[in-house]
């Protein structure tokens, strides 16, 4: 067969990087969804209402979305491994944490905890990956598929097991469960990951840690989902509402104003004047507020509106979860040979299709017809995200690479975080008919957002996965202006 057609073969320094970076992906995935199935039980017995609840939810993925450039910019500055070891300490820390919360504000605390560790071993975990596979764009664009896998296999296996820990020891046992999974990762990376890729870093130093941007920047997001979630029980007019979207629309304009003036700017504006860069991540943000979202919604609607246990909303989340692991190796076969653009937009118009379908389902509707919604949303999704995640990291060059995933993934968790506070301010109020009202509705938004989506995909460059260092050029010339 001709070389230019074959499948790229991982040698086994490459699936050793890889087994040990989806580690990383693993449990923040795992998080999400064991929560998600578990908040009705949290509910009950903290007596959380549906706002706290929510910030169970948000304060783990607005700390990461915060947090992240943060942490993607140390490892470009002082080495990924390091980082990425540091984070699976924090985490496992963190999640013993939240296991022991005596409240829910304590729960809220160590959640957000949570978030920060999650913040140093995402972007890093992609930095690793990036380099181990520097030598060949296709063998990447199937690595990161196989990563992104990783966390469909914890997405998949998370309402399920979270179900099964429920019922035998309570919603505690599923955040004790990421202890363990934390400490194989962490003799893994420390076993085999080469050292050199914390020592790389010292070559390419950026000139310092952008602090003032940071902090506008987590002041424009905390400020911003706050008053999401707390925009239903204020009301629009009420003071702080009003107080928390003027200071996220002022720090925001402050942060592209501090940005352009820094010189080593958390977010270096001429990396955004990419259109394939810039395209895939607000197609992020799209496709995760869609999901989480959506996800946040169907927890409440399964078992409030349809009375399922935590079990039997696991068991129903399946094939919406499940159906990832599948679409997500795929696409990074198809990317490997087509580029990204082409199955971000397949997998958008797929989605969208899937969220559409929502709306159609009622509270005695049989799980059987509920089938088709929860295999097309995953189908499409799975194949759109390793996509957009070569895209991003193909217009760049290597020693940005933790920036760039940091970006990426600042963006869609902080599109997660806004989609968790806007669909379930959706589904907020009183009775099953609420739920299932709010459902419909988050539903018929999550497919406008894939249809913007759809349009966001179509500016991404066909041949992104071989356009390596198109950013690194662009920043190499404004450096010697």
């Amino acid at each position: 067969m001709n070389s230019s057609t074959s499948s790229p073969a991982f040698t086994p320094a490459v699936a050793r990087v890889l087994a040990t970076v989806s580690v990383a992906f693993v449990v923040t995935q795992l998080d999400v969804t064991i929560v998600n199935i578990a908040l009705p039980s949290i509910g009950s017995q903290l007596q959380a209402p549906i706002a706290v609840l929510q910030w169970i939810v948000d304060a783990y993925t607005l700390a990461f979305a915060v947090l992240m450039l943060s942490g993607g910019v140390l490892g470009d500055r002082y080495g990924a491994r390091r980082l990425f070891a540091a984070g699976l300490v924090l985490f496992g820390t963190a999640s013993l944490a939240c296991g022991l919360a005596p409240n829910a504000q304590a729960l809220v605390a160590a959640r957000a905890a949570q978030g920060i560790s999650a913040a140093a071993m995402l972007p890093n975990s992609l930095a690793l990956l990036n380099r181990a596979c520097s030598h060949d764009p296709r063998l990447r664009a199937r690595a990161v598929g196989l990563w992104t896998a990783s966390g469909a296999i914890a997405i998949a296996a998370g309402p399920v097991l979270g179900g099964f820990l429920i019922a035998a020891w309570g919603w505690r046992s599923i955040f004790l469960v990421n202890v363990p999974l934390c400490l194989a990762g962490l003799a893994a990376a420390l076993v085999w990951i080469p050292r050199y890729d914390d020592e790389a870093a010292h070559a390419h130093r950026p000139v310092g840690i952008d602090l003032p941007g940071q902090l506008i920047a987590i002041v424009a997001l905390t400020a911003f989902t706050g008053a999401v979630i707390e925009l239903r029980p204020l009301g629009l007019a009420h003071p702080l509402i009003v107080g928390a979207f003027i200071a996220a629309a002022c720090a925001a304009f402050a942060f592209v104003f501090v940005e352009g003036k820094s010189r080593a700017p958390m977010v270096p504006l001429a990396l955004l004047k990419d259109r394939t860069f810039s395209a895939a991540v607000v197609f992020g943000v799209c496709v995760n507020m869609a999901y989480y979202g959506t996800v946040f919604v169907l927890s409440l609607f399964l078992q409030r509106a349809r009375g399922e246990t935590p079990l039997q909303a696991g068991l129903t989340f399946l094939p919406l979860t499940g159906g990832f692991l599948v679409s997500n190796v795929v696409s990074g076969w198809v990317v490997s040979r087509y580029g990204p653009r082409r199955p971000m937009m397949i997998g958008a118009v797929i989605g969208a299709v899937g969220y559409g379908l929502l709306p159609l389902i009622q509270a005695r509707t049989p799980i059987v017809a509920m089938l088709v919604p929860f295999l097309l949303i995953p189908a499409g999704m799975g194949l759109a995200v390793p996509a957009m995640t070569t895209a991003v990291l193909a217009s760049v060059e290597h020693k940005r690479a933790g920036t760039a995933s940091a970006l990426l993934n600042t963006a869609r968790q902080a599109g997660g975080a806004v989609g968790v506070a806007a669909f379930g301010a959706l589904a907020s109020g009183a009775g099953a008919a609420a739920v299932v009202s709010g459902m419909r509705i988050s539903a018929a938004i999550a497919a406008a957002l894939l249809v913007v989506g759809l349009l966001l995909a179509s500016l991404v460059h066909p041949d992104a996965h071989a356009r390596e260092g198109v950013a690194g050029e662009t920043e190499r010339s404004s450096a010697g202006r």
